[in-house]
């Protein structure tokens, strides 16, 4: 039964039974004609079946008030009339709640691709090391305690201690983080994380369902699963609509002893307009930002971000355009110059595959400069490289680096190097034949409009919050830029989410913007979730309500202002609706309506509300 009724209550079911009822009209109110069957009945029939269907479910299924439903007004008001003949209302009425129902479904359809490329991560197989021999096993096979070898470029298989070896892990999946993080002995690293550089054997400490990747899937799985589906407006008006249209059709009837009157007041009493308020004005904003590059997956998300009153940014990738770039060049020789520096600096790291060094090399060759072919290249894991260019010994690397290597660091440099930490920003000290000469400083990039909207968003009465994976220092130096006071650094995927559990159990209606896997729990655990379509991950943007398709965030005060439209027509939708159902309702009881007339009375309210939630599709609210 329920294949039968998901079949007609289809688009092109839908649209057979709407051809039926203008048939009708044609044949019995304009030409008068006379036929054994009123082609009505194929409306009653497609359209009504679903009606009656859900009316008998949710009277079966359901308790207490929740039993009276818009459904079941809607199938008593279909059997009164055509008990008295008038078959044209029935149809009319189940053909505009046809509609609604369609519309309402296409707004609300969300997809669950993002949680399957989500599980699509886990590795599935790791290295286990049993004295001198090396086995591959299946991930499901490795036991805590187990000593694993990660090759570099291999995703680590679970969450481990490193017990031997260094090397950077990008460990942006589970953190977010702009920079591969330098790890050695004793240092933890994460399931899914993948191992850039130097071999490196772990002994595993969280597996299976305990290993951070899974506990992210977990996280996303039940963030969804709290997502409820938007409740039809017109099924919370119904627990006093149906009893009380009822009470009205009955005194009405023994008042007048006429039970067309009665029947009339069924008619008119029914929720069309009420119930396509909201669907229509939330297809007209969802085209509309749509125009605007902005992709809205569901009706529930445009109306809850009319009502969001905080705003949680995360930083790489959203405030940021998580790209690295040359930031500072300093010096401490005077026998050198910054495009010298830059020189030696990318010439010693154009055989490096770490992303500092790639950066390095990036922005000498925007500045055309001819760099040199280096010799003896070597590269120490998480610490820094050597080589010699042009006759000179060079190492690049950490502070920790050039101190093993005999290098002696003076004050200065230890104080220019803590201000560079200071600022967010990555360093790398160059030495040259055993002294060092400068530090050239990489930063992740500030989007240029980042202060405009976060003041916008201020000006509007939105708070705002950053909550990033990232290190204090580059959290307060990033959020001090763009105006945000309230910060939450070296988050875990599980703390952001509690970062926003703890805000909504403060009563804020918060909506995060994000672009990483790392934030995918967060962006479903928001009552809004706003994903960068561009450069974000496709599980990111499944996991969001919202995708911004240009990675442009300008667009966030543009989305805020239609949602707060939006949810103002909605409720003059509803107020409209209610208003005309009234007046007919009066005028049933003053016998000026019959059926049939107040059936396209109350038809010619839903077109009206249709017309209001219309406007919204070409209103200026990006200005």
């Amino acid at each position: 039964m329920r294949k039968i009724v998901d079949f007609l209550s289809g688009v092109l079911m839908t649209i057979v039974g709407g051809i039926s009822l203008v048939i009708n009209l044609i044949l019995y109110e304009f030409l008068n004609s006379e036929f054994p069957f009123e082609p009505a009945w194929i409306a009653v029939i497609i359209c009504g079946v679903s009606q009656v269907y859900w009316a008998i479910w949710c009277v079966i299924n359901n308790k207490g008030i929740s039993k009276s439903t818009s459904s079941l007004l809607i199938s008593i008001a279909m059997a009164a009339s055509i008990l008295i003949g008038d078959v044209f209302a029935a149809g009319e009425i189940a053909f505009i709640m046809a509609i609604g129902a369609i519309l309402e479904e296409k707004t609300t359809e969300r997809s669950k691709k993002g949680l399957k490329d989500l599980i699509s991560l886990a590795p599935q197989q790791g290295r286990r090391i049993e004295g001198e021999n090396e086995y591959l096993i299946i991930v499901e096979d490795i036991k805590a305690g187990d000593i694993l070898r990660v090759l570099p470029g291999e995703a680590i298989p679970v969450d481990g201690a490193i017990i031997k070896g260094t090397t950077s892990i990008d460990q942006s999946i589970i953190t977010g983080e702009s920079l591969p993080v330098d790890k050695e002995k004793g240092d933890s690293v994460y399931c899914g994380t993948i191992n850039r550089h130097g071999a490196i054997d772990i002994q595993a400490t969280k597996v299976g369902e305990d290993s951070s990747l899974q506990k992210l899937i977990r996280l996303v799985k039940e963030a969804e699963d709290k997502q409820a589906s938007i409740q039809r407006i017109a099924d919370k008006w119904a627990a006093w609509l149906v009893p009380l249209a009822l009470l009205i059709a009955v005194v009405t009837y023994i008042v007048t002893h006429d039970v067309v009157r009665g029947v009339t007041v069924l008619v008119v009493f029914c929720p069309c307009a009420l119930v396509l308020a909201t669907p229509t004005a939330i297809m007209a904003a969802i085209g509309q930002a749509t125009k605007h590059g902005i992709i809205i997956k569901s009706g529930e998300a445009l109306e809850k971000m009319g009502k969001v009153d905080t705003i949680a940014f995360d930083k790489t990738g959203t405030l940021t355009l998580g790209k690295l770039a040359v930031s500072d060049i300093m010096l401490f020789s005077y026998e050198i110059s910054d495009k010298e520096l830059l020189r030696l600096a990318a010439s010693a790291e154009s055989r490096s595959e770490h992303p500092l060094g790639k950066a390095i090399v990036t922005h000498a060759k925007e500045q055309s400069l001819e760099l040199v072919d280096a010799q003896e290249f070597r590269m120490t894991a998480g610490k820094g490289i050597y080589a010699i260019v042009s006759g000179s010994e060079i190492l690049c690397g950490s502070e920790r680096y050039l101190l093993e290597n005999g290098i002696s660091l003076s004050d200065s440099i230890r104080e220019a190097q803590s201000a560079l930490q200071a600022q967010g920003k990555a360093s790398i000290l160059l030495a040259k034949d055993g002294a060092c000469i400068g530090i050239i400083a990489l930063s992740d990039v500030l989007r240029t409009n980042a202060s405009d909207i976060v003041a916008k968003l201020h000006e509007m009465g939105t708070k705002t919050v950053l909550l990033t994976g990232d290190n204090h220092s580059t959290a307060d130096y990033f959020a001090k830029q763009v105006g945000i006071t309230a910060v939450r650094a070296e988050l875990l995927p599980e703390e952001k989410v509690e970062n926003i559990a703890k805000l909504q159990q403060e009563g804020n209606t918060v909506c995060m913007i994000g672009d990483g896997v790392n934030d995918a729990p967060a962006l479903k655990t928001a009552n809004v979730g706003v994903a960068m379509g561009t450069m974000g991950s496709d599980i990111a943007v499944e996991a969001a309500d919202i995708a911004l398709m240009s990675d442009d965030i300008s667009k966030i005060p543009y989305l805020k202002r239609l949602s707060n439209a939006t949810v103002r027509t909605i409720k003059l939708g509803i107020a409209l609706s209610l208003l005309i159902n009234f007046a007919a309702i009066v005028m049933s009881l003053m016998d000026l309506l019959n059926p049939t007339t107040g059936a396209l009375v109350h038809n010619a309210g839903s077109i009206f509300v249709i017309l209001i939630a219309a406007l919204l599709y070409d209103k200026k609210f990006d200005k």
